[in-house]
Parts: C-alpha cells; sequence; structure tokens
C-alpha cells in the first residue's frame, strides 16, 4: 500500500487533533455511555435518581440513630429493631411492586414507589413515640422495596447484554451517593434544626415523579410481552411460576445469595455511623458529629467505586467470580475494621471495606434479568432480591443485641461468616455474562 493511500484510509490527525493517553482512555471508558439512544439514557437516570433518593431516605434513619436512641429513649436493640421492620416492609414492597410491574408496566411501577417512600420519610419526622415511628418505617419500607425492583427491570430491558452490567453498576452505585447526601443533609440540619428537620428532607424526592411521568417510556421488550399476553389471554404472572421449572434452581440460588450478602451489608452498614458516634466505653470509636459524617461521606467514595468497578469487571470476567472475589475481600476486611479505633485508621479502612462489601449489589439486577424472561423479570427481582432483604431484616438486630454485651466491634463478626455464606452460594450460579434477554 503506498503512503498516498496508506494516509488516506487511515488518516493521521495532526499533533493539537490527538488526544492525551488520559482522554483517550476516558473516551473508552465512556463510549458505551456517549452511543446509547435517549431512551437508554432516560431510563438509566430514572432509576439511578430513584436509587439514589432511596438512599438518601432510608440512611437518614442510620445518621440520626445515636439522636433517636437518646430523644426517643430506646436501646440498642429497640433501635436495631426498627431498622429490621424497615427491612421486612421493603421486602413485601419489593415482591408487591415487582408483581405490579410486570402486570402495569415499569415506570408506573416506579413512580409509585417514590411517593410512598418520601411521603413517609417526612412523616418519620413527626413521630412523637416509638409506635408512630416503627409505623413510618414500616410503610417507607413498602415504597423503598419497590423502587429496587421496579428500576432494575427497567435498565435491564433497555440496555443491551454487552453493557447491562455496567449500566446497573451506574445504578447500584448512586445509593453511595445516596447515602452521602444522606451524611451531608444530617450535618448540615442536624446541628441546627435537630433530627426531626433532617426526617423532613426526605419528601423532596417525591418531585422526580414528575419528569419520570413526562419523559420516561416503559420498554419495548415489556411492552411486546404485555401485547402478547394480552392477545392470548394468558394470566398475570405469579410469584408461583418462579418455583416451577426450569426456574426454580436459579430461584432459590439467588435468593440464598441475596440473603446472605444483605444481612452482612445491612448489619455493617446500619450500624457504623453509630460505631463511629458512640463512646469507647460503650464499644465505639468515639467520634464527633461532623468526624462521623465526614467520615461515611468519605466511605461513600469507596462505595461508589465498587459498584461501578463490579459492573465493568463482570461484564469482562464473568458474573461468577466477579461475586466471589468481592465476598470474600469483604469477609477479610470486616474484623480488621470492627477492631480498629483510631480515627486515622477507620478512615483509611473505610472505602476500602465499602468498596468490597458494598459492590456485588450491582450483580444482583444484571444476573437476574438474564435467568428469567421478561414476563416475569421484574416478579423474579422483586423476590429475589426483597425476600433476601427481608430475611436481612434480622441482621440489625442481631448486630445490636449481641453488641449489649460484646460492643459493635466484635458483633461485626456476624457480618462476616454471612459474607462467607454467600461466597458459598455464588459458587452455585449459572455464568450469564453476554446473555441475550428472552
Amino acid at each position: 500500500m503506498s503512503d498516498e493511500v496508506r494516509k488516506e484510509a487511515f488518516p493521521i490527525a495532526s499533533p493539537s487533533e490527538v488526544p492525551s493517553a488520559n482522554a483517550r482512555g476516558m473516551v473508552g471508558l465512556l463510549a458505551w455511555l456517549r452511543c446509547a439512544s435517549t431512551e437508554q439514557r432516560r431510563a438509566l437516570v430514572a432509576a439511578c435518581l430513584g436509587w439514589m433518593l432511596d438512599s438518601m431516605d432510608i440512611m437518614l434513619y442510620a445518621m440520626v440513630l445515636a439522636h433517636l436512641m437518646r430523644d426517643l429513649q430506646m436501646s440498642a436493640s429497640t433501635a436495631g429493631w426498627l431498622g429490621s421492620l424497615t427491612l421486612l416492609s421493603s421486602a413485601v414492597g419489593g415482591v408487591l411492586f415487582g408483581l405490579l410491574a410486570d402486570r402495569v408496566g415499569r415506570t408506573k411501577a416506579l413512580m409509585a414507589s417514590i411517593l410512598i417512600y418520601s411521603v413517609f420519610t417526612a412523616a418519620c419526622g413527626l413521630a412523637q413515640t416509638i409506635t408512630q415511628l416503627a409505623l413510618f418505617r414500616v410503610l417507607l419500607g413498602l415504597g423503598m422495596g419497590g423502587e429496587w425492583a421496579t428500576g432494575a427491570a427497567l435498565v435491564s430491558e433497555t440496555w443491551p447484554p454487552e453493557h447491562r452490567g455496567k449500566a446497573l453498576g451506574i445504578v447500584q452505585s448512586s445509593w453511595a451517593v445516596g447515602y452521602a447526601l444522606a451524611a451531608a443533609i444530617t450535618a448540615l440540619i442536624l446541628p441546627r434544626y435537630g433530627w426531626r428537620a433532617v426526617f423532613f428532607v426526605g419528601v423532596l424526592p417525591a418531585l422526580l415523579t414528575f419528569w419520570i411521568r413526562r419523559s420516561v417510556e416503559e420498554p419495548a421488550l415489556w411492552k411486546t410481552a404485555h401485547q402478547e399476553r394480552a392477545r392470548s389471554a394468558r394470566s398475570a404472572p405469579g410469584i408461583a411460576e418462579l418455583f416451577r421449572r426450569p426456574f426454580v434452581r436459579h430461584t432459590f440460588t439467588t435468593t440464598l445469595m441475596n440473603t446472605s450478602s444483605m444481612f452482612a451489608w445491612w448489619g455493617l452498614f446500619t450500624w457504623i455511623p453509630a460505631y463511629l458516634t458512640l463512646p469507647p466505653e460503650h464499644g465505639g470509636a468515639g467520634l464527633s458529629i461532623l468526624q462521623t459524617s465526614t467520615w461515611v461521606i468519605l466511605m461513600q467514595v469507596g462505595m461508589w467505586l465498587g459498584y461501578v468497578t463490579f459492573g465493568f469487571i463482570s461484564d469482562g470476567v464473568g458474573r461468577r467470580p466477579t461475586y466471589l472475589a468481592y465476598f470474600l475481600i469483604a469477609a477479610a476486611l470486616v474484623p480488621i475494621y470492627g477492631s480498629a479505633r483510631h480515627p486515622i485508621l477507620l478512615l483509611l479502612l473505610g472505602p476500602i471495606v465499602a468498596f468490597f462489601g458494598t459492590g456485588y449489589f450491582s450483580g444482583f439486577g444484571a444476573i437476574t434479568a438474564e435467568l428469567f424472561p421478561t414476563r416475569i423479570r421484574a416478579t423474579a427481582q422483586g423476590f429475589t432480591y426483597n425476600f433476601g432483604r427481608g430475611v436481612s431484616a434480622l441482621a440489625p438486630f442481631a448486630v445490636g443485641h449481641y453488641a449489649e454485651a460484646h460492643g459493635l466491634g466484635v458483633a461485626f463478626s456476624l457480618t462476616t461468616i454471612a459474607f462467607l455464606i454467600a461466597a458459598a452460594f455464588a459458587l452455585a450460579l449459572p455464568e450469564t455474562k453476554g446473555r441475550a434477554l428472552e
């Protein structure tokens, strides 16, 4: 090939047109996102914002927990039980909204879930007794559980197989942003206006529903499945189908893995803010409110990176090996973190624990979407995820109860065991990387 032909076929940019290595790397990493359609981007934004604000609302409780315990005269066991009630109701909400999303659509169910958790988060600020607070937390949990099932189905069905893990990793990473936002809101509002005002901020996510209604379309996959079911006069999908062949094995494997890993997460991260705040004589690290908020916000950096990285790794090497790596490393890190007391050591360990101790959540939506067909996808995601979250409702109570005798640092060992159990179930997963949705 002559030099002239070579230059015409493969034009060489001038030095000023050649991007730097860092710029080329960033463009390569984001190329999949830049090439997405408007429908895909809007679905991704809707799910991200819904999950971020869900996280913010639910974590406001964890951030003000020490103050609630003082003002409402709650013991650690009672505080943990309130957290468990929220998770139990979220399990019910996830199943109900999964069924609803398969029947009426992903976006309608998503809007309803956001409205519910927003209104009842604000209502927590009106609680005068522990009973009232418990009621509002239960109602909040219904919406919280529904948001994940509907948002995960929405994104799974609008993104192609080669980018599904990354897209759902971005969605899951918004949980870390919401957690950090909760910490920032607490630092700004709690010292001046008290914990009630912190909860009042939680009503703001309701505004998101107006944009979703106007801008986000139902996935074509769901529309097609819905139309085919209507033409064939088939009955609406139900939970019972998850326990029939060929899905029953997948249902049990994913549900038990999710249950174990979420027990570990809720047992650990519900109590970390209180662990950092409580004085050493009560088993904590004795940090100030400002320090605790700052340390928690910095942990979210590691959490966010863990979520996003899981999506990229699982799209590259597979779902199963990525799960195993995250679970096993998290199991090794938790005892080290639980024995740490020096503020600098906690600051350094926190983002690493958050990276491996939360990043695996990014895989839940992808692997469930790839194992179940469109007609029962949201039902499967709602059940397998939220049944696990319901059982994991025991975690805040178990850790809080164990901490009364041994301190929170020692009580965190319960989460180490749960991470190891989750790794065992991950071994039983089929590999679904790159699988097209049915």
